[in-house]
């Protein structure tokens, strides 16, 4: 089996972004690598730290401001609770940007969709008004509210 890891490029910030989604995420776990920089450094390192979240590992490369971020490319998180939608995306917004519909960039200028479960169910409700009705009450979001989402599709 082929094994697929996402590598992000950062310009000076990997190991405070590791770090942090150390803090963030409870089933997070370091790797490999430092989240120490060697005495004296400062800038851009060369070095890699690897950390594991919700069962993904993912690289985190110091290495200048040359390929910047975008959203193209988010890292999506399941929610089963809007507690856990709150927790997260009150911790990885801290410093960054909230989006529309569950998108933030966080202070290190990585894309995250915070999306609870239910979403897919009320977006996809057989009866196309309800559904329209989950739809617009989402695209009004910045954070997504599944109380909110779940009056909008049983109002319609």
């Amino acid at each position: 089996m082929t094994d697929i890891r996402p590598f992000l490029w950062f310009n000076d910030t990997a190991r405070e972004a590791a770090t942090r989604y150390l803090e963030v995420f409870d089933d997070a776990e370091l790797l490999s690598g430092s989240l120490e920089r060697p005495d004296g450094e400062s800038g851009p390192t060369w070095s890699t730290t690897e950390i594991r979240l919700g069962g993904l590992r993912l690289m985190l490369f110091d290495a200048g401001p040359e390929f910047p971020f975008t959203e193209a490319v988010s890292l999506f998180v399941p929610c089963e609770t809007q507690e856990e939608v709150d927790r997260l995306w009150d911790a990885l917004c801290e410093g960054g940007e909230p989006g529309r519909c569950g998108w933030l960039t966080d202070r290190f200028g990585v894309s995250w969709q915070i999306v609870p479960t239910i979403l897919a169910e009320v977006l996809g409700d057989p009866d196309p008004a309800k559904a329209g009705a989950a739809r617009a009450a989402m695209m009004t979001m910045s954070k997504l509210v599944i109380a909110d989402l779940l009056a909008a599709r049983d109002s319609a």
